[in-house]
């Protein structure tokens, strides 16, 4: 009646061992290290690379606490944060170009846990200390950014159709090109409405009017927002930052979260900065400069600067002719002068739009305008001498080698879809993430104890098999959440906690009701076995109901609140099964094979009061 056959105790223990080595890797802690990678796909890191960097680092009088090499990446442990410091200069300076050099935290677990995956959880970033910021997207530049590309696009056909057309003019929501005769509209329109499907485009008398739906701006918005997402993932991929939290915050917002990172300086410079490059025409015409000097600048253009050692005020032209949306890759190189410069490769479109736009320019000159912090300057603007076709592109100007990496950096990550603003910054220290994991875990510990005290106390020996089996809940929700590599944050600690308390209850059912048919008389292991089988149903209705309202917070929650919502539902899974399997395992073992079986250590058993005066009768 109550006994389990072999296999399901075997089981039962293999679960556990199984929970017990995932969970295993949370107790090493982190390492201080430093992890280099490459942004180019020419660079293999190998044994070759860790025997360099190993030889740099002894010549140096640099220990380390190992190093290996995965995923193309070399991460080098130390003892602290002042050795890994040191150490990072020395591999910057011994690699060169084509290797990004990053502070990290490492897990200090046994190599064997690593090969069978089991790793630490991830901590998040009020756990472990790193960064916050919040972006907003400037959703009126979005705008006339696609409003641009527009503009280039209409321009480009036009031109290959051989129609004429005058500037084109933006409204807020609208494009107005204006053409020679309705003629021209009417070859032109058929042309334009396969080249927006997405646009209205209509004829008013020699001007073609491009119209967005409100549906269409609100995607050209939304797309906007998942564009720069997509863009800061790229930036912070080439940070090496595990676990990174980047996703959007309402309409206009875009929340960024860099758990364990050491160099904040350098995260916020990478993610901070808007950098996109545009390709546009220089008007030479020294009248319109000088008039343009005098504060009286034409329609649809813009003075800029240059930078370098002789900067130059030029006339730039609003029209967009190419966008970073185009580049497929950029490496820091250098010119035929041996000065750092960054090669660019371009798509195919990109590609025949530059070769279209040098062979219709040649002889005048074309500017490299590198927008940075709603900044525009000018990297360059040479004479086009020739058509540049095969998409490959340098652009060179007075820069120095580490500007040369972070704009290669930040162009191959992608172009923003319109700048961003930081309108709030954090920075939570590792000392203060420590506090937390410490209030948290003494938060849990001590409900855990005082549960179990109770459990203990009011049921005797059965509160023991509960609390037991209650600590198998808390290993197989933390080995499952270690498995999975999820983020561990306050939050998921509270979820924590709040799943001891659920899950005692339980346990609580259970013995209660075995009290019950104690009191109806009934013999002790018919008792068990009816108690378990009577608690079943309540068990599954309070566990259900609470899972429903689980799964609600993780579908429409977000951040935090999916965080706790994770933990919660994991949660329950593991307690049903901690507190009504391994809880019975435990009863079966202790009292499952004992025939005459007299009474439980389960606590007093009170009798109704009635039936207690009845038998003193």
């Amino acid at each position: 009646m109550n006994r389990y056959p072999l296999w399901k105790y075997l089981l039962i223990v293999f679960t556990i061992a199984v929970a017990a080595v995932y969970s295993l890797p949370n107790l090493f802690g982190e390492t201080p290290a430093v992890q280099v990678s490459t942004n180019r796909q020419a660079i293999i890191i190998n044994e070759q690379t860790q025997s360099k960097v190993d030889a740099a680092l002894q010549n140096a009088g640099i220990q380390t606490d190992g190093m290996f090499v995965v995923d193309n990446s070399l991460k080098v442990r130390f003892k602290d944060t002042e050795t890994q410091l040191k150490a990072r200069d020395v591999i910057e300076n011994t690699l060169g170009e084509g290797y990004i050099t990053a502070l990290n935290l490492l897990a200090d677990s046994p190599e064997w846990m690593a090969k069978i995956k089991a790793n630490p959880m991830f901590l998040g970033l009020d756990l472990r200390g790193g960064v916050h910021f919040t972006m907003q997207v400037d959703m009126k530049a979005a705008m006339q950014k696609t409003f641009e590309r527009y503009s280039g696009d209409i321009r480009r056909e036009l031109r290959r159709e051989k129609i004429r057309s005058g500037t084109v003019r933006q409204a807020e929501n609208s494009l107005t090109v204006p053409l020679q005769d309705a003629g021209d509209v009417q070859k032109a329109l058929p042309q334009l409405r396969k080249l927006f499907p997405e646009a209205t485009l209509n004829s008013d008398g020699s001007n073609i009017v491009l119209m967005l739906s409100e549906e269409a701006v609100n995607k050209v918005r939304s797309d906007a927002v998942k564009q720069n997402i997509t863009t800061l993932h790229n930036r912070v991929n080439e940070l090496g930052v595990a676990e990174p939290v980047i996703q959007q915050s309402g309409a206009d917002r875009i929340v960024v979260q860099l758990p364990g990172v050491q160099d904040t300086a350098k995260a916020k410079d990478i993610i901070g900065r808007t950098a996109t490059l545009e390709v546009r025409m220089v008007e030479d015409d020294p009248a319109k400069l000088r008039e343009a000097s005098e504060g009286n600048v034409p329609a649809g253009y813009e003075l800029l600067s240059s930078g370098g050692d002789h900067p130059e005020t030029l006339l730039i032209s609003k029209q967009v002719e190419l966008t970073g949306d185009n580049i497929n890759d950029a490496q820091p190189s250098f010119d035929q002068m041996g000065a750092p410069a960054v090669s660019l490769s371009l798509d195919s479109a990109g590609g025949s739009i530059f070769g279209e736009l040098t062979a219709a320019n040649v002889g005048k000159r074309m500017a490299m305008v590198l927008i940075d912090q709603g900044k525009s300057e000018v990297v360059t603007a040479p004479v086009i001498r020739t058509a540049i076709t095969g998409g490959r592109v340098e652009i060179s100007g007075s820069m120095t080698t580490a500007e040369a990496n972070d704009t290669s950096l930040l162009l191959r990550a992608g172009s923003l879809a319109a700048p961003m603003q930081i309108v709030e910054e954090r920075t939570i220290g590792p000392s203060l993430g420590k506090e937390n994991i410490e209030k948290g875990f003494h938060s849990t510990l001590w409900g855990f104890a005082i549960v179990a005290a109770f459990m203990v106390v009011y049921y005797r020996l059965m509160g023991f098999f509960s609390t037991i089996a209650l600590s198998t809940n808390i290993l197989f929700l933390i080995g499952i959440l270690s498995a999975m590599q999820a983020t561990l944050t306050l939050p998921g600690i509270a979820a924590l906690a709040l799943t001891l308390g659920m899950a005692i209850d339980s346990n609580v059912l259970i013995n209660e009701r075995i009290r019950e048919e104690l009191r109806a008389g009934v013999p002790p292991q018919q008792a068990i076995n009816l108690g378990f089988q009577h608690a079943w149903a309540t068990i599954v209705d309070s566990n259900l109901t609470s899972l429903i309202a689980g799964i609600a917070l993780l579908v429409f929650g977000s951040g935090p609140v999916r965080g706790f919502a994770v933990v919660h539902c994991l949660g329950i899974l593991t307690s049903m099964y901690s507190s009504v399997v391994v809880f019975r395992a435990l009863v079966n073992l202790w009292y499952g094979r004992r025939r005459k079986l007299q009474n439980i250590s389960i606590g007093a058993v009170w009798k109704p009061e009635a039936e207690t005066a009845a038998g003193k009768e």
